[in-house]
């Protein structure tokens, strides 16, 4: 029976194992899915030669760059993202060969996509991890002008703080991207430090995280008629996409898996 997993760490909150199991049962496919939480990256090597049933696991928070000097190729879309969400194991002549891939890019920007008009022309991205890379590049490929928020001041131009966010960047950024951690589970009355007061029936608020389905950054959107969506149809597209890389080890992001 072939296996498959999830990388990352605290893993208690995501749905991931579920989805797969449940889709491999519903579909009669002899695999299985684990959950592998680990605290270095370092451990991977482990897992991998330890579990010769493994033919390809996800990543996520906090590993998806971490990931990536492990790697025996990646996929030229996730070279530019940054970011490895999805890795391929093939194995030869007793050695594992990892392929790295990002199908949280597409996933999102079909995710999004929808919601989007032509006020929707400026973005904010909570966070600069490996999700939010791919959410940069979603955006920008939507024709996005896009700013990254962090906690800490960065040495970069596009990288700005929560300090620095008055009244008119948030008036013309209308449409802001949770892609940190603050608010998941069981941290429910967490939300990232923003001036919610300012938001409109304009603005686009796009939560990656799914569980709890309305987070707090929802929750205070809506309060003022701002659109809102969690992340719980990305995860679903995503992981749509790594089971055809690990199928047919092919990844085409024009095809419509739908």
């Amino acid at each position: 029976m072939k296996e498959f997993g999830l990388i990352g760490n605290r893993l208690v909150h995501s749905f991931s194992k579920e989805y797969f199991n449940n889709y491999f049962l519903e579909s009669g496919i002899a695999a299985r899915y684990n959950n592998y939480e680990i605290d270095n990256i370092d451990q991977i090597l482990s897992i991998v030669s330890k579990n010769e049933a493994l033919f390809g696991f996800n990543v996520t928070i906090p590993f998806k760059q971490q990931i990536i000097p492990y790697l025996n190729s990646i996929h030229n879309e996730a070279k530019t993202i940054g970011a490895v969400n999805v890795v391929k194991i093939k194995r030869e002549d007793g050695k594992a060969l990892l392929f790295g891939y990002n199908t949280d890019a597409i996933a999102f920007e079909k995710s999004i996509k929808p919601l989007l008009t032509k006020q929707h022309n400026k973005a904010l991205i909570l966070g600069t991890g490996g999700a939010s890379k791919a959410v940069g590049y979603a955006l920008e490929k939507l024709g996005l002008k896009i700013l990254f928020v962090s906690r800490s001041r960065l040495a970069k131009n596009n990288v700005i703080t929560y300090s620095d966010i008055d009244y008119q960047i948030f008036i013309e950024h209308k449409v802001i991207v949770n892609c940190t951690p603050c608010g998941m589970w069981p941290n429910v009355k967490n939300c990232p430090p923003l001036k919610y007061e300012w938001a409109t029936k304009n603005h686009l608020f796009y939560d990656l995280i799914y569980n709890p389905q309305t987070t707090l950054f929802m929750r205070e959107a809506q309060a003022r008629k701002a659109i809102t969506k969690n992340g719980l149809e990305m995860l679903y597209l995503q992981a749509k996409y790594a089971w055809n890389i690990w199928e047919t080890e092919q990844f085409e992001i024009d095809t419509d898996i739908n």
